[in-house]
């Protein structure tokens, strides 16, 4: 049973090859299977926790088999608990599911943040997001007057994460006018409820109707859409699944087009329904004829880490020097990446395997240092892959079984035989890591870490990229605390002239410092090596090793934080600095950076995404400087800024995650990716905040018409950036790709400009529209589009489907701006009526200089909103009667006043 549930978790990895989840999940006869469910490490032990995820899922089940017209039910799903919790006759260990493919977490909320669930979407439309987020009091139901059951938020949430649609709600804007009067934005429109106007201060709240801006026309800010909870609608689980009415997505014949949605704003106005009947789910099933069976659960307990390197020794490994460069990369993972308490063995092939150490567990720096002398030193034989992971599996089953195990396999070789252990890989459950060194490296590689789970990385011959050093560097481990992992600060290289000098800073940050690890490589002879330290004491402590070119140095105890200096002289030779740390505390989570692809096989012209996520635990880093280097397999250098602007490739703005187009092909094959992020003087971190991606926070209900408020939320969110600036520097490997299909002559231009997503539209002084948005490129989010089409039109069906019949806007003296400027333009409305009362619609469209077309952008919409005519007269209101001795209520009274106040404010136009 267990072989086959290996070699079925391999086979969905497999075939989800090329697509962005690394997730496990299958859908297996319309049930979903393979969920995996992951506590983290940080949190307590809590055996009670287990049984709210159990009956979450649970509850969720029936909902979302009903919601989805008898279609879709989970089957089956694993629970991975913390390794620091105490062990049970029940618990068993992990085959693939890791922390990283996890695709629901269980993390304590962030200081002063908040229990919301939410979903991390890096993506489109339709495309499945990353992961889902839950606190312990959540599960627990402490939320459910605001959230409402746990079972229907996971729902909720599965629909983001699994089939990539957005929230039908919209914090920032609730209301918006609809031929002049003010609606909530809601979807459908059929839900029922009141809007009222609510302020909170020093403890007591003013409570009433809302006011319309005697300028806008639209609601006051603090007004909030009260739903009633008695209810007839039964759409949208993407509004509020927490009514008890609603059972249903939007469907194309119910959805709210009109609101100001995310739904509408990256979908098309397309409905949830629509999007999910597009997917690959709803595709391949059809409605089930009997009720499902309810989930089952298995529980699986992180181990310690189990790790074999399998490393190619072959003839063609004295190559470029090949050996040499494996020895250093290899020292720096065992010396320094790999966790205290790992177990680790190593093999070496050429034709044959060679068992060059048991596994044996990282204890001290002893075991560290007997380890490193295990790495091969002499080249020679053919290449055979698979003699060195059957090496591998014997290795770790004299201890452990190899389910749960880790593989790292080095080759620089073409190897025809992969083929022939597949079956065994597949049946072993272990991950395998790949690394193609060179050229020339078998081009299977890839498809062992893409059947297992694994990281794929390249590194070429170019030795001042130190790809080899940043592919080891990023094998850490999947599944232990953020506080246990490397972390590379710096990794950087240079070929130097004669006496020529490298010269640099390294920022080490308060959230890192511990186990601090300065490493030098060289090709010829040993450099110069001056290195300071904040205060400007010079470190001597180098331990230097001539025969692997490369001399380090271990920072004792905790490196002081500041700007650490160095120089590196050298004559006529390569050189390269990495820099490697560790969380000095549990409790503080460091910066970090993980980058990756939206695929891992891409054919020309279809571009290639980067992204890069900043954050420090759940808090994003804003307007850090981050940069991708992408290495092709020419050994050309690509320097790509990736941005966190919300436009182009980017989904979200202030995120922390930071997104970029790549479109500079110009070979076929590999390609490295390596990110680097620095914070500087106007990098801060954002504070827990409301997230933009997560189910809605209902602020109170309307029962039997009478008003029953919610807690209000925390007052944090209305500060939530750190005001100190963060300063730090790291780098992250993000793995490799492949991309084919690239023509041998110059490529054609078949790059259109990205699509404009950020479009928004105001109404200026009288009868002008005021339009903003971030220029595309020539290339999606690269270079300078030609022109803009810019149409209008009273019907938002019309425009985004007749959009070359409507009416254009004259864009004479519109010439577009560099990719990722800030666009605005005014103009006003001509050829259609415009008149109070009327909502007018707005799109545009890029066209490049070989006039390829970007898609239509989102739809802007605005209001004509003309305020009455205020006669000019004398008012005296009515005052109240309340002496200052009054016995009436404190809060009575600042009601009545609020209310006289209020009336006065009306009738002289105020707003």
């Amino acid at each position: 049973m267990g072989s086959f549930r290996s070699f079925r978790f391999l086979l969905i990895l497999y075939l989800l090859k090329g697509t962005l989840s690394n997730s496990l999940i299958q859908l297996n006869n319309n049930g979903y299977e393979g969920i995996v469910v992951a506590i983290d490490p940080n949190v307590p032990e809590n055996e009670t926790l287990i049984q709210h995820i159990k009956d979450m899922v649970t509850q969720a089940s029936p909902y979302l088999f009903e919601a989805t017209g008898k279609r879709f039910y989970y089957k089956n799903v694993a629970i991975l608990i913390p390794e620091k919790w105490k062990t049970k006759p029940d618990y068993v260990r992990p085959k693939l599911e890791t922390y990283k493919n996890a695709d629901v977490l269980v993390a304590a909320a962030q200081p002063g943040g908040n229990d919301e669930p939410y979903t991390e979407q890096i993506g489109r439309c339709g495309e499945q997001g990353e992961r889902i987020h839950f606190t312990p009091d959540f599960l627990a139901g402490k939320m459910q007057t605001q959230y409402g059951p746990q079972g229907r938020a996971f729902v909720r949430e599965w629909a983001r994460l699994r089939w990539g649609v957005f929230d039908e709600y919209n914090n920032k804007e609730k209301f918006y006018l609809a031929s002049g009067k003010n609606e909530a934005v809601r979807c459908s429109a059929a839900v029922t409820g009141r809007s009222e106007f609510n302020k909170c201060q020093g403890g007591s709240c003013i409570s009433r109707p809302c006011r319309p801006n005697a300028h806008t026309g639209l609601y006051e800010e603090a007004c909030e859409f009260l739903p009633d909870t008695k209810q007839e609608a039964k759409a949208s689980i993407m509004f509020a699944q927490s009514i008890s009415s609603v059972v249903e997505f939007c469907t194309e014949e119910n959805h709210n087009k009109e609101a100001p949605t995310l739904q509408n704003q990256k979908c098309n106005l397309r409905s949830t329904w629509e999007v999910i009947s597009d997917s690959e789910d709803f595709k391949k099933t059809t409605p089930m004829t009997t009720q499902p069976p309810a989930p089952s659960f298995s529980l699986l307990q992180i181990g310690q880490r189990i790790v074999c390197l399998v490393l190619d020794k072959s003839g063609s490994m004295s190559s470029d020097d090949r050996l040499k460069r494996l020895n250093q990369a290899g020292k720096l993972f065992l010396l320094q990446i790999v966790e205290e308490g790992a177990w680790v063995g190593m093999v070496t092939f050429d034709s044959v395997a060679y068992v060059q150490s048991e596994l044996r567990q990282i204890k001290s720096s002893a075991d560290r240092t007997a380890l490193t002398k295990s790495l091969p030193t002499v080249p020679a034989g053919g290449t055979s892959i698979c003699s060195g992971l059957r090496a591998a599996f014997s290795v770790i089953k004299k201890k452990y079984p190899t389910d749960g195990s880790e593989i790292v396999l080095l080759t620089d070789g073409e190897d025809n035989s992969i083929s022939s252990c597949l079956k065994e890989v597949q049946q072993s459950g272990a991950i395998i890591h790949t690394v193609a060194l060179g050229p020339s490296a078998a081009l299977e590689l890839e498809e062992l870490s893409k059947m297992t789970g694994g990281l794929q990385t390249y590194a070429s011959d170019q030795v001042q990229n130190n790809g080899l050093i940043d592919a080891f560097g990023a094998f850490s481990s999947g599944n232990s605390a953020a506080y246990q992992r490397s972390i590379q600060l710096e990794s950087k290289g240079t070929t130097c002239k004669s006496k020529e000098w490298m010269n640099g800073t390294v920022v080490v940050d308060s959230s890192v410092g511990n186990d601090t690890l300065f490493l030098v490589t060289w090709t010829l002879q040993p450099p110069q090596i001056l290195l300071w330290d904040p205060s400007g004491k010079k470190q001597n402590d180098f331990s230097v090793d001539k025969d692997t070119k490369m001399a380090y140095l271990q920072v004792p105890g905790t490196a002081k934080v500041g700007i650490w200096k160095y120089s590196l002289q050298a004559n006529s030779q390569t050189l390269t600095l990495t820099v490697t740390s560790r969380a000095p505390s549990a409790t503080l989570p460091p910066i970090t950076v993980t980058s990756r692809t939206n695929q891992d096989t891409g054919k020309f012209p279809s571009p290639i995404i980067v992204y890069a996520t900043v954050h420090q635990g759940a808090s994003p880093i804003l307007r850090a400087n981050v940069t991708a280097l992408i290495e092709s397999v020419n050994g050309k250098t690509v320097t790509l800024e990736l941005l966190d602007n919300g436009a182009g490739a980017d989904a979200t703005k202030d995120d922390g995650v930071y997104s970029r187009y790549f479109t500079a092909y110009d070979t076929n094959g590999r390609h490295s990716v390596k990110v680097r992020a620095l914070g500087g003087i106007n990098t801060v971190i954002q504070k827990a905040t409301p997230q933009q991606n997560g189910a809605m926070y209902i602020p109170g209900w309307i029962e039997n018409d009478e008003i029953k408020w919610n807690p209000p939320r925390s007052e944090i969110y209305k500060n939530n950036l750190e005001d100190n600036q963060v300063s730090f520097s790291r780098t992250s490997s993000g793995g490799s790709f492949v991309i084919s299909n690239i023509p041998k002559t110059s490529p054609p231009d078949l790059f259109p400009p990205c699509q404009i997503t950020d479009l928004k539209a105001r109404i200026q002084g009288e009868n002008l529209i005021n339009l903003t948005w971030t220029a595309p490129g020539d290339n999606y989010d690269q270079g300078q589009a030609q022109k803009y089409i810019i149409c209008i039109s009273t019907s938002v069906l019309d425009l985004r489907d007749k959009f070359n019949k409507s009416v254009q806007v004259n864009t004479m003296d519109l010439i577009p701006k560099e990719a990722n400027s800030q666009e605005v333009f005014v103009f006003k409305p001509e050829n259609i009526t415009f008149v109070n009362g009327t909502d007018l619609f707005i799109a545009i469209q890029a066209v490049d200089k070989v006039n390829l077309k970007s898609e239509i952008s989102n739809i802007a919409r605005v209001s004509l909103f003309i305020p009455p005519e205020t006669p000019s007269i004398e008012v005296t209101p009515t005052c109240p009667d309340i002496s200052i001795n009054s016995t009436i209520p404190g809060v009575h009274i600042l009601k009545i006043m609020w209310k006289w106040i209020g009336e006065l404010q009306l009738t002289l136009g105020s707003g």
